[in-house]
């Protein structure tokens, strides 16, 4: 199913010779694009749910997410095609697919964002600084491991690319390119721009990418593209703190993406009232408090629907401040504003919990889709290719 809306009105009016630039966020469900100009306004935006493709009983996410971003291509409006200066794409984080580094085919099925290897779990413990990102076992570089321990052949040929590096092969034809917040889970070490030495020193080393700036101009889009949609390139980027610090610590699953001379820090907390309430779909919990045997906690309920969602946000609310006061523990710089987004934004009354439960004042963000996001990024390394 595809969703498009063309935002070329009256208050969106192009001058001669201005450029767009697009944004492609790849979620879990489906993927949407934005088209923005340099001032940040979007002129068209869609989106498409992914298409069903089996291979026996398994799920062909290659299949899909490639028919994804050729529809999603197809969807951008004739006469907007034109005007498109680059293009970004943002994936979910730790979604991997190893390559042949000739052919870009995948020499095995993706491993998933939210996959566990834990058989890998151990021999990456076992060379990674203690509570490093990789030390989990839904991390890239556990994934690596696991292929490669489990993989005879096609070891000297292969290639690691990330979700968002793979979709934009597909349109630049430039193979083994990431960028440093792709490659964290990994283990690059953005802060040095480089990977580290415990890593490099292992023999799987060899399928690792290399690692741009988020934002760097990759290459042209291939001919055939630009024939076939006639138009028309850049790389990717839930509690998530700005901080001037770097913070790093497997135990609860936060690390920090990079941005600029910031950092991102944080991580998701599964789900989450005077009613002590902790929302989980199952038990353990990892961020903000590391417990593998904490259980959903949705007791006792009172009669009152009303009190009982009260409650629920309430204790919602207690948990996200907790993330925060967890952060600037381990030496993050201090919440002084949250923006949300998310189905959440859209209750006003929960905003208002959160504000007086945080201490904090919070707003919806101005634009909630990670494809404008993407968009921005787009719109970065057109100027930064210009300068």
């Amino acid at each position: 199913m595809a969703f498009a809306s063309n935002k070329d009105n009256q208050e969106a009016v192009l001058q001669p010779g201005e450029r767009l630039y697009l944004g492609m966020d790849f979620g879990t469900s489906g993927a949407r694009y934005a088209l923005i100009d340099k001032h940040g306004t979007i002129h068209s935006e869609g989106k498409r749910e992914y298409p069903l493709y089996m291979s026996g009983e398994t799920m062909d996410w290659i299949q899909s997410w490639k028919t994804t971003i050729f529809s999603l291509l197809k969807d951008v409006p004739v006469h907007f095609r034109p005007l498109v200066a680059s293009i970004s794409i943002d994936g979910t984080s730790a979604t991997t697919i190893i390559v042949d580094g000739t052919t870009g085919e995948p020499l095995w099925r993706p491993f998933l964002y939210n996959e566990s290897c834990p058989d890998a779990l151990p021999m990456v413990k076992s060379i990674a600084p203690v509570n490093h990102t990789v030390c989990s076992g839904s991390s890239t570089l556990c994934k690596l491991v696991s292929w490669w321990n489990a993989e005879d052949s096609n070891k000297k040929s292969a290639l690691l690319l990330h979700q968002a590096d793979w979709l934009l092969w597909l349109l630049h034809g430039k193979l083994g390119v990431s960028d440093y917040n792709n490659a964290l889970k990994v283990g690059y070490d953005p802060e040095v721009d480089s990977y580290p030495p415990w890593l490099l020193a292992q023999p799987y080393s060899q399928v690792l990418p290399s690692v741009t700036a988020p934002g760097t101009s990759i290459g042209c889009l291939k001919e055939d593209i630009r024939t076939q949609f006639g138009h028309f390139l850049g790389s990717t980027l839930a509690i998530k703190l700005l901080s001037t610090k770097r913070i790093e610590d497997a135990r609860f699953g936060v690390y920090s993406h990079r941005l600029d001379d910031k950092w991102l820090v944080g991580d998701k907390s599964r789900e989450a009232s005077p009613l002590e309430y902790y929302p989980l779909k199952a038990v353990g919990e990892r961020f903000p408090v590391a417990d593998p045997n904490l259980a959903p906690r949705l007791h006792p309920r009172p009669e009152s629907d009303v009190e009982y969602l009260h409650g629920i946000l309430e204790s919602i609310a207690r948990i996200e401040a907790k993330a925060y006061s967890l952060l600037k523990d381990m030496g993050a710089t201090q919440a002084e504003e949250v923006f949300t987004a998310g189905g959440g934004a859209k209750n006003e009354k929960w905003i208002k919990i959160r504000e007086r439960v945080l201490g904090l004042p919070v707003s919806r963000a101005m634009q909630t889709e990670a494809a404008f996001g993407a968009a921005i990024l787009a719109l970065k390394g057109a100027q930064q290719s210009i300068n």
